[in-house]
């Protein structure tokens, strides 16, 4: 009987695992922290912020061995595989490698004008293997997900998003995904990508792209998430028609207040003037009042930050902690 109902249901054998026969190994890198060998990175941002940019630029350091971003990582040239099917690659791909300096010798596009490539398609494993491939940027998400593949069902997506990073950690290839943000701006980070969250939750990487509002020539790269080593610091770089591309180095930002459009000075602002009002009276919960700052966006850290600019106080009665201004204390 069991042996029927595996052959109808299709169901794999039953294979156990011990862990004590599984060989540990340390995780390459392409750049660290933010691009991991052998798994998928996602970029991903609102249309125009820079992504694609940010992409194209890392290739070209790539495609000559040139150090990547405040990386002092040594490396030879690298093959990359670059698909993307929202810009054209005559009038637009080409241009931004060349206005990069890129070796475009290094640099390969798998051939679509017959059929379109999927993620799941055996091209993309067929080109890896015969560039000699360490990288493929597939860009967006969405044109490479597949025809009959529905971005918000969660299976459907597991699925892919596995079969994809089983190509990558074969040939330890870096994988990255360059993606669309949706509009719903009161998200979390996490739940701002399009379709269902299991391509941030498959990553192992999540770089967000995004500008600066009040100096919009000025673009961040913060990393959302980082499965595999402490997360990097956000890197700036400035874009604009007179002064083209150039790095500009760390910023301090974070995910929530880039995508929020809030200059951090004003944040710091709103976090001092919450917390005098609610402290000018007397002491007040820690909790209430971080609820309160996560309700107008304000992050933990800022107003940690605040906190310490007003030099609050904290009192522990109890099991709760309170916070209170200096000339309160007795």
């Amino acid at each position: 009987m069991l042996f029927f109902w595996k052959a109808v249901t299709g169901m794999a054998e039953l294979k156990i695992i011990s862990m004590d026969e599984v060989q540990s190994k340390e995780v390459n890198w392409l750049w660290y922290p933010y691009i991991p060998y052998g798994k998928i990175t996602i970029i991903q941002g609102d249309p125009g912020e820079g992504k694609t940019t940010l992409a194209l630029r890392l290739a070209a350091l790539l495609s000559k061995g040139e150090p990547l971003p405040y990386d002092d990582a040594k490396r030879e040239p690298v093959k990359i595989i670059y698909q993307t099917a929202e810009d054209g690659l005559e009038d637009t791909i080409k241009p931004r490698l060349e206005s990069a300096e890129a070796d475009c010798t290094q640099i390969k596009v798998i051939d679509e004008s017959e059929a379109a490539l999927s993620m799941l398609d055996e091209r993309i494993e067929k080109a890896i293997i015969e560039v000699g491939a360490r990288a493929v940027i597939l860009d967006p998400i969405q044109a490479y997900v597949g025809a009959n593949i529905n971005m918000n069902n969660a299976n459907e997506v597991r699925n892919v998003m596995a079969q994809l990073g089983r190509v990558a950690e074969k040939y330890d290839c870096s994988i990255l995904l360059v993606g669309h943000m949706n509009k719903g701006s009161g998200n979390k980070s996490s739940y701002r990508g399009l379709g269902s969250i299991d391509f941030q939750a498959s990553a192992r990487s999540v770089l967000i792209v995004g500008r600066i509002k009040d100096n919009p020539q000025v673009r961040v790269m913060v990393q959302d998430k980082s499965s595999l080593a402490p997360e990097g610091e956000a890197i700036a770089f400035e874009l604009d028609r007179e002064n083209g591309f150039r790095w500009l180095g760390h910023y301090d930002i974070s995910v929530d207040d880039l995508l929020s459009g809030i200059p951090k000075e004003k944040k710091s602002e709103q976090a001092e003037n919450l917390i005098l009002e609610y402290l000018s009276k007397g002491r007040y919960p820690q909790k209430e009042l971080v609820k309160k700052a996560q309700a107008m966006g304000i992050s933990k850290r800022v107003l940690d930050e605040a906190k310490k600019a007003l030099n609050v106080q904290s009192v522990r009665e109890g099991s709760q902690w309170y916070w209170q201004l200096p000339e309160k204390m007795e």
